[in-house]
């Protein structure tokens, strides 16, 4: 890992994270950056956006959103989108993401984080894992909802 950093979603960035690939077969686990970059729009008090960067390369992406008033509770504190660009997963940068989410979600006060995806071969489900996430419930489309308890 070179030098790692996030830095807040910004018009400098914006067209590079658009501008990521996938490995082959990733999409379908995937909806497009503008709806997760939209999210902010929609909730500018509630989303949290960073970029990952290395030295002033964008190599990835994370989103989530802390609402403790949400109805549901597996919302209230939500890993929404994390990509890695393609050339650059396997190299830790996804992890580096969720920790420095998990931090941010306990300066928030929040005790765990959630994420919700699609299982299946080659989605996201052993990344995961490996950083930490359990399967604690389905959602009522049948997508898996994760949490790590902080």
């Amino acid at each position: 890992m070179g030098d790692l950093r996030l830095v807040e979603l910004s018009a400098a960035t914006i067209v590079a994270v658009n501008n990521m690939s996938l490995k082959p077969g990733q999409e379908q686990f995937l909806a497009p950056v503008s709806y997760g970059i939209a999210a902010t729009v929609m909730n500018p008090q509630t989303t949290w956006q960073r970029v990952v960067v290395d030295g002033d390369e964008v190599v990835g992406f994370v989103s989530a959103n802390f609402d403790p008033d949400a109805p549901q509770e597996h919302f209230r504190s939500v890993l929404w989108r994390i990509n890695v660009d393609a050339d650059d997963q396997g190299r830790g940068v996804g992890r580096f993401a969720v920790e420095g989410l998990m931090e941010e979600a306990r300066r928030r006060g929040m005790d765990h984080l959630n994420v919700i995806y699609e299982a299946g071969e080659g989605g996201p489900e052993a990344f995961f894992r490996r950083v930490g996430f359990t399967p604690v419930g389905e959602t009522e489309y049948g997508e898996v909802i994760a949490e790590v308890r902080l």
